[in-house]
This record gives C-alpha cells, sequence and structure tokens, in this order.
C-alpha cells in the first residue's frame, strides 16, 4: 500500500502543472506568460471604476519579469512589462481618450515631448464593449507595442512615454487607489 502511494505521489509531480489564473470581476488572467523569451508573472489586478455609481469599467492585470510593490521601482525599471485591460463594460473611444490625457496630465507627465506619441495613441483608440481588450506591452528599447482587441495597432517608441503612460495606473494620481493598489499586489 505504501509504495502504491509513492508511485501515486511520483506520477502526479511528474504530470504538468497548469497555469493559475487571477480573478477579478469574473475575469480570469493566467498568472505568467512569455513574451520576447522572458517569463513574466502577474503581478496584481486591479479594477477601474469611474463616476460616483463606481461603475466597474475595466479589469487590469500587470505582468512583469520579476513581482515588486513599488510603484516607483517598477515605473524606472527598464524590464518587459505587459498591462492588459479587459473591459468589463462599454467604453467611448472619447472616453478612453479623455483618461489618457488627464492621467498623463495628473501624473506629471513632461507633456511637450510627448504630445505627437500620446495623439498616436489616440488615434489607435476605439470604442469598446465588454469582453474587449486593450493591452501595451513595453520592450526596453523599442517602445509600448499598442494591441487593440487582439490587433497590434503600432508601437510608440520611448521609454519616457512608456514610463508616462505607465504612471496613469501606477503614479500617484490612479484612476482610483484600488486599482493601483491591486496592480501592485496588494488587493483591498
Amino acid at each position: 500500500m505504501r509504495k502504491r502511494s509513492f508511485l501515486v505521489l511520483l506520477l502526479a509531480l511528474a504530470l504538468p502543472i497548469p497555469a493559475l489564473a487571477g480573478e477579478a470581476a469574473g475575469v480570469k488572467m493566467p498568472d505568467r506568460l512569455e513574451i520576447g523569451g522572458k517569463l513574466l508573472v502577474l503581478n496584481g489586478m486591479g479594477i477601474r471604476k469611474a463616476t460616483f455609481l463606481k461603475v466597474k469599467v475595466y479589469v487590469a492585470g500587470l505582468y512583469l519579469e520579476k513581482k515588486s510593490g513599488n510603484a516607483a521601482a517598477i515605473l524606472a525599471s527598464t524590464q518587459i512589462k505587459r498591462l492588459t485591460l479587459h473591459f468589463v463594460h462599454d467604453a467611448s473611444k472619447s472616453q478612453v481618450s479623455g483618461a489618457w490625457k488627464e492621467g498623463f496630465e495628473k501624473n506629471g507627465a513632461n507633456l511637450p515631448p510627448l504630445r505627437e506619441r500620446i495623439a498616436r495613441l489616440e488615434a489607435m483608440m476605439t470604442d469598446f464593449i465588454p469582453g474587449d481588450t486593450l493591452t501595451f506591452t513595453y520592450r526596453p528599447e523599442t517602445g509600448v507595442a499598442v494591441d487593440v482587441k487582439g490587433t497590434v495597432r503600432g508601437t510608440i517608441p520611448g521609454d519616457d512615454f512608456a514610463r508616462a503612460l505607465l504612471s496613469i495606473w501606477l503614479g500617484p494620481e490612479p484612476p482610483n487607489e484600488d486599482l493601483k493598489e491591486g496592480l501592485l499586489g496588494r488587493p483591498n
């Protein structure tokens, strides 16, 4: 009997372990993914809430090469990063673009050198409905690849742009504090 239990344990250890998933507001995201030959881990997930009614707009997931709860260190790092927004509510192109402008301004972005790149980002946007995704993948020396609804729309160059963009969620004035805390792996 003991020998059989040992064999069952060995067999269980030999089987591949499925990737666990993070979950928030019914949205599941894998705990890890590979980008450019690097393994990224889900650092955290948060929910974007809008208006005084706290309407859930999207669930965001932040992937990093190494987990971190330090927003400043994440923003300063040149590791590969991915931020995925999974929409759970409608959001028009103008609402999304307005949120970018507000986020860049509130979080201290040096806007003059970024204006052209912010305009490129806004031009890539569309209306979003529940189930749609918007993904930003930062690669050092390449920039931020923008994927809208599963289609890469382009890459916006510059480490300065990548820092300013991620500051929208990780800077001193995020859309809502619960969202930032969740992305930093400290859910409320």
